[in-house]
């Protein structure tokens, strides 16, 4: 199983969220950065993956209602497809 640390601290904007995620997540050139299209990437087939959050507060304290919604489509994204887990850590 892979592990893909992501750290909140790069998550302070939906624009720098979306750029961090494409990067650190090596999603394809027609992600769409945006909630919908996160979902789609991650509901996708693929090699089992660990999602690993840190500085969640960070996050959250940046993106505000944003960043909950972000959580909640990962949360739902992994609990749609089985190699996909998430774990977040304040």
């Amino acid at each position: 199983m892979r592990t893909i640390i992501l750290d909140g601290l790069y998550m302070n904007t939906r624009e720098a969220t979306h750029h961090y995620l494409a990067l650190r997540l090596q999603l394809p050139s027609y992600y769409g950065r945006n909630l919908d299209a996160l979902h789609d990437v991650l509901t996708d087939p693929c090699e089992p993956t660990n999602l690993v959050l840190y500085r969640k507060a960070l996050m959250l304290a940046s993106l505000g209602d944003y960043g909950e919604t972000l959580l909640s489509v990962i949360r739902d994204a992994a609990s749609e497809n089985a190699n996909l887990s998430f774990t977040e850590h304040m």
